[in-house]
């Protein structure tokens, strides 16, 4: 059986056919076969999936598990200064993206009645008006100006505190080391400080909401006695990450490729009723969370292969949702397509909670920022524009932008 055996940095996840295209190795094995053997830099020989089929599936298949404590998860690059993985990880309290059934269904079922689309829709005017109101302060700034700084980070951490209870004047903490925790090449000792020092934030954060609630969601969870508060800080942790990270760099990245787009941008600006389709459109072609891991605990059957029991397996979202066998020209963005049921939000148990919010946050960003600045350009030139390939959630660090005028 032929193998891909990794490079002896592994396998590259850098983007090097395009700001927004997968990596070119990663597309080659796609087509070549969407379930393939690999060999990892330490040895170890895993899995990497790659077609749509076949990740829906996997993501469906409750056998492969999300647990880092009953094997080596085994990443799919390595940097100089992190040693391979040689033994499992420990379970975190609280951090159930990381749990299996019956640990993962218990602590993920306290937090459904908090994001229901019901309840969403709920906080869409208010969502509406936080991204209306940060773009009334990018319009008083004399361009160019960062999107990023200005507008993309601060409205997914508005709408994201408020929701929590984290206060928001503690924005500079939690981003500075979210953004940390999330570095690549970094030491396996620089990756525990920036969590050990969000995690100890947030122990102190909902034991005082334990001792006092308010009306938030960490307040609420607050008050069930079952949950100890490492559980609380482990849930809180999970929630602020991904409620403002994921959201602020498709904010940022989709304006990029958008004004890549004039034609496409041109149109949703004269057609706001196409937004919801774009975004989900975007979400795909974007992918900005790639890189996922699952452990066989027993032989399985994938699409043809057989999986044996105890590989590690390397899924890419990002190769899945550009699988010309689930769309069509899928390396070319068309905000006329039909693109729900990519994969950007995940499948089965994992699929992401706050999904209705980001959609809601997207689509009050987008619709507001092209309305707003008919003129947006970008203030340099696209190929200076500095791209996220140092962090494990792809974007832009900072997105230079201009225009001649504002509309009110």
């Amino acid at each position: 059986m032929s193998q891909t055996v990794a490079t002896p940095h592994g396998l590259s996840t850098e983007r090097d056919a395009g700001p927004f295209d997968p990596p070119s190795q990663i597309t080659r094995l796609r087509e070549a076969r969407p379930v393939s053997p690999m060999v990892f830099p330490d040895g170890h020989e895993g899995w990497i999936v790659t077609g749509y089929d076949a990740v829906r599936q996997l993501l469906a298949d409750t056998r492969f598990s999300s647990r880092q404590d009953i094997g080596i998860l085994h990443m799919p690059y390595e940097t100089p200064n992190m040693p391979a993985a040689t033994e499992p990880s420990p379970q975190v309290p609280g951090l159930f993206v990381a749990m299996d059934p019956p640990d993962h269904t218990r602590l993920r079922r306290k937090l459904t009645g908090a994001f229901t689309v019901k309840r969403m829709k709920q906080l869409e005017e208010h969502i509406i008006d936080i991204a209306e109101r940060q773009l009334d302060e990018v319009a008083r700034l004399a361009p160019p100006v960062d999107l990023v700084k200005e507008f993309a980070l601060p409205v997914p951490s508005l709408v994201i505190c408020e929701l929590l209870g984290v206060p928001y004047a503690d924005r500079e903490t939690f981003q500075v080391n979210s953004a940390k925790f999330l570095v690549k090449d970094q030491s396996f000792d620089e990756k525990i400080a920036a969590y050990t020092a969000l995690t100890t934030y947030l122990a102190e954060l909902v034991t005082r909401k334990r001792a006092t609630p308010g009306e938030d969601i960490l307040s609420d969870l607050a008050r069930h006695d079952d949950l100890t508060i490492e559980e609380l800080t482990g849930i809180a942790f999970l929630l602020l990450l991904a409620g403002h990270e994921t959201t602020a760099n498709v904010l940022a990245l989709g304006t990029f490729a958008l004004l890549e787009h004039p034609e496409q941008l041109a149109e949703l600006r004269a057609t706001p009723d196409l937004m919801p389709g774009a975004v989900e459109e975007l979400m795909r072609y974007l992918s900005i969370a790639d890189i996922f891991y699952r452990y066989a605990t027993e032989d399985i059957e994938l699409c043809g292969e057989t999986i044996p029991e105890g590989s590690t397996v390397v899924i890419s979202l990002l190769a899945a949702n550009r699988d010309p066998k689930r769309f069509d020209n899928p390396d070319t963005l068309d905000i006329h397509r039909k693109a729900r049921g990519h994969l950007s939000f995940g499948h089965g148990i994992h699929q992401c909670l706050g999904q209705q919010l980001a959609r809601i946050e997207m689509r009050a960003g987008f619709e507001g920022l092209l309305r707003r600045f008919p003129t947006l350009e970008l203030a340099i030139p696209a190929g200076e524009v500095k791209l996220k390939s140092d962090m494990n959630i792809y974007g832009v660090h900072e997105l230079p932008v201009t225009w001649t005028e504002t509309a009110r």
